[in-house]
């Protein structure tokens, strides 16, 4: 049974280990330090939220970060579920559905429009779980990318 909960500092070197392990899902190098870097950054900045789901012994077994933004059309907020990880071994056992169901929740309770997400094309496991709950691929609006660094 997973219980989610909003991060805190205290999570900061465990949710440190989490996002190195997303990265390095997505083909990036490990690096805990740089991770750790930068959810320090978020939490002092505060400019995103942050559920962590705890399994029965209270280690973090995953996690999702939201960052809040608006929409000029819709005239509303709108937050971008950017991130979403669950361990290896936490997989098929419901903690990336209660990180999700947390977030819609989230959500809901400061007024927010719309919630939403990119994943890559080939993570099927993923797409599955986001249409499991309602969520609907766009097919209207092309994404596109610019480096500008």
């Amino acid at each position: 049974m997973t219980t989610v909960r909003t991060a805190t500092i205290n999570d900061l070197d465990a949710l440190a280990e989490l996002l190195d392990g997303y990265r390095q899902f997505y083909q990036q190098p490990g690096d805990l330090d740089a991770a750790r870097t930068f959810l320090h950054q978020r939490f002092g900045q505060a400019d995103s939220r942050i559920l962590v789901g705890e399994d029965a012994a209270g280690k973090l077994s995953g996690f999702v970060q939201l960052y809040p933004g608006v929409s000029t059309v819709g005239l509303n907020a709108r937050w971008t579920l950017n991130d979403l990880f669950v361990l290896p071994e936490c997989r098929e056992k419901g903690t990336g559905r209660a990180l999700m169901e947390a977030a819609t929740q989230l959500a809901r309770e400061h007024g927010v429009a719309r919630l939403i997400l990119m994943t890559q094309v080939e993570n099927e496991r993923a797409q599955h779980l986001y249409e499991s709950l309602g969520w609907q691929r766009n097919t209207a609006f092309y994404g596109y990318l610019l480096d500008v660094k």
